[in-house]
């Protein structure tokens, strides 16, 4: 394979670690300035030959290597040219968005699940874990975080994306990207629309204005903002052409609007079909080779199809990043040791820990008690399968997968008996204290092109659930998938219910401390679980033209007056907390302003644990359609039993806007608003209060 050779770490075994830290912090408080940059870019321009710049817009590999990375037998970089006469570097990209796509990385837990732990602290380390092994690797541009929204849970792909709200995809991709950007550039993916799989090549997704601006693209700006250097677009149509050639969604808003000054990179192979519609849309980079952009742009310039102002913005957008983030000792002072090393593998644990949901905890059957419990029986595959998600594009191969059965028998230790049965054996569960039942799905059933069947669980994880729960004293339920799925056929039996996702490489021991108590889970759902799935909106993969409307997700239900089996930001703990004493610095803002809610938060239980609070906003006399709540901000506080902690969170005036199609423009009414406070966006949960805006 042609693999990327990397520059050998010359100081290890001299410095070890404390040097490495130290060269990397030189190198980073070394990074030339914006205007430098923009010199440096302007000098370097003026030196270039025509084929030099088109060569930069394409990358130089065939396309049978996508084939052969989709088989799983991929294992290397996606490379750009390089021009060394000019010190102009190459690219090389890799793939994410659960890892570093490269032998022996560590593997996280996929995107859903981060999203479920709410926790953007722990997703900026998690960032930074990636971009450190992107960068130790000599890989320079690590093509994640999926952003999409999650419209409809079915879709293949829901696994790697945060979730179904765009504040909270916004909120954690950030977070990701500025982890990962302390190293290496990172690329918000896809851009724009993306929503399904089995059509994913072909269907033109039409949607109003007001539904792009305020559902599919906020999160999008949020991460152009934050100085992401990259954005991927995605393969489908957008309104009649392909997303990375509409010049609306590329141009006009990404780069125009936005002030994006990064590039665009295509999805590979196919994303691209017409070399000019896509250099004049706003197209910078086709990958994984020049089809369509690169050398096979040249008759096109020369007719003046593709203006020579615009080819030389493609390059200057490739330039500028480049020499933003790769500097000639690209990856002195980085110890190739820590990929995958203690210090990143217990980073994914504590990811999988945060990032499970406790979604029914009946007769406090969660957690075990070591001293009083002395044989658990475990049923299913899953509990003996390395099961860490998709294997596609996001797949990352870890040096070692702990399996949930080999973390439990870790944990239990030599006190408690663990009894694993792969099927079904009554006189096992009847005579153990306890059963712990592991099902799910596994990238056979969702995955890059491949949309899942159903939102049920399979029909012998559903006999098998039955039948441990009538013959168990204490019967534990544990799924791993990547989104929602249908329980209302079979939740009421299990005592307890734990959503543990695709848990990465140390899934199985985050979920052992889990069960056993050593940690409290924190996780809160990031999507929604319905009861039925005709609550959903279309799942339009089979259709050559979706019509995406408005709502969706929590919002949709909220509209409907739906019940779902468990709402949007839903997560139960081992201990228990309350809120109190609501209190808004201010009753009116102008439209310029900002507001601050303070909460009480107590710890009512016995165990520390830790509460994602989250702030929902409501309009009242709206003169447009409006959701009944959006979410507006969140923070993850930790607490000690009996301690009570005071939160605040912040709402910018500016953020309640919503897109005018008549004024083509954003619009902060001048009305009241609504603030919910909770633990989820459940209604009966949440406290609330209100302010108006108005004027200035």
């Amino acid at each position: 394979m042609n693999k990327r050779k990397t520059a050998a770490y010359p100081f290890a075994a001299v410095f070890a670690l404390f040097m490495a830290g130290s060269i990397i912090y030189a190198l980073e408080s070394a990074r030339p300035t914006d205007a430098q940059i923009e010199q440096r870019v302007k000098d370097t321009l003026a030196k270039m030959t025509l084929d030099e710049k088109l060569a930069q817009t394409a990358g130089k590999e065939p396309a049978y290597k996508y084939a052969r990375m989709l088989t799983n037998m991929g294992d290397e970089t996606w490379d750009g040219p390089e021009i060394k006469k000019l010190n102009v570097p190459a690219f090389y990209m890799i793939d994410g968005p659960r890892g570093v796509g490269l032998q022996k990385t560590t593997a996280f837990t996929v995107g859903m699940s981060r999203g479920a732990s709410w926790d953007k602290d722990l997703e900026y380390r998690i960032g930074e874990a990636m971009g450190y092994e992107t960068r130790a690797l000599g890989a320079n541009v690590l093509l994640e975080p999926c952003i999409n929204i999650l419209r409809h849970p079915l879709w293949g792909r829901a696994q790697e994306t945060y979730g179904e709200d765009p504040y909270l995809l916004g909120v954690m991709g950030v977070a990701n990207i500025q982890g990962v950007q302390k190293h290496a550039m990172a690329c918000a993916k896809h851009y724009a629309a993306n929503n399904t799989e089995d059509n994913r090549m072909s269907v033109d997704v039409q949607m109003d204005e007001r539904t792009l601006r305020e559902i599919y693209l906020p999160h999008f700006k949020m991460t152009v903002d934050a100085g992401v250097a990259s954005v991927m677009s995605s393969y489908n149509l957008f309104r009649g052409d392909k997303a990375g050639q509409n010049k609306h969604l590329s141009t006009e808003i990404l780069k125009d609007e936005w002030g994006f000054k990064g590039f665009v990179v295509s999805d590979w192979v196919t994303a691209t079909t017409d070399g000019i519609r896509a250099a004049n849309g706003g197209m910078d980079v086709e990958m994984p080779e020049g089809t369509h952009l690169g050398m096979s742009l040249k008759k096109t310039i020369e007719e003046g199809k593709v203006p020579m102002s615009r080819l030389d913005d493609m390059v200057a957008r490739i330039l500028r990043e480049k020499f933003r983030f790769i500097p000639d000792n690209y990856t002195a002072g980085y110890d190739k040791k820590k990929v995958a090393g203690s210090e990143h593998t217990a980073l994914a644990r504590e990811a999988a820990q945060k990032g499970s949901v406790l979604l029914k905890n009946d007769n406090n059957a969660l957690p075990i008690d070591k001293t009083k419990v002395k044989t658990i029986a475990v049923f299913g595959k899953l509990a003996n399968t390395k099961n860490i998600g998709d294997m596609g594009s996001s797949d990352v191969h870890p040096p070692y997968v702990i399996k949930p059965l080999e973390g439990i028998r870790n944990k239990a230790g030599g006190s408690v008996n663990i009894n694993y049965v792969e099927g079904m054996d009554p006189a096992a569960a009847k005579s153990a204290d306890a059963s712990i039942v592991f099902v799910g799905l596994t990238w056979k059933d969702e995955g890059e092109g491949n949309d899942r069947n159903s939102l049920d669980l399979h029909k012998e994880d559903i006999d098998l659930i039955n039948a441990a729960c009538e013959a168990s004293s204490r019967c534990i339920v544990v799924i791993e998938a990547g989104s929602a799925i249908l329980m209302d056929s079979w939740k009421d039996k299990p005592e307890a219910i734990l959503m543990a996702w695709y848990p990465g490489m140390e899934g199985g021991n985050a979920l052992a401390d889990i069960i056993f108590g050593d940690v409290n889970p924190s996780g809160k759902l990031p999507i929604t679980f319905p009861k039925s799935a005709d609550q959903l909106p279309p799942f339009m993969n089979k259709d050559k033209e979706a019509k995406m409307d408005y709502y969706h997700g929590y919002r949709l239900f909220d509209k409907k007056g739906l019940e779902s089996t468990y709402p949007f930001g839903y997560g139960l703990s081992y201990t228990t907390y309350k809120y109190s004493n609501l209190k808004l610095d201010k009753k009116s803002i102008g439209k310029s302003g900002k507001i601050t809610a303070s909460v009480d938060v107590t710890n009512t239980g016995k165990v520390a644990g830790e509460e994602v609070v989250q702030l929902y906003v409501g309009y009242k006399g709206s003169k447009v359609d409006r959701p009944v709540k959006d979410l507006k901000a969140f923070a993850k506080v930790a607490l000690k039993p009996g301690e009570t902690r005071t939160v605040t969170l912040e709402v910018k005036a500016e953020n309640l806007a919503y897109w005018d199609k008549d004024k083509n423009g954003w619009v902060v009414e001048e009305i009241d608003y609504i603030v919910f406070v909770g633990p989820s966006s459940a209604q009966k949960d949440l406290i609330s209060d209100s302010f108006k805006i108005s004027g200035q």
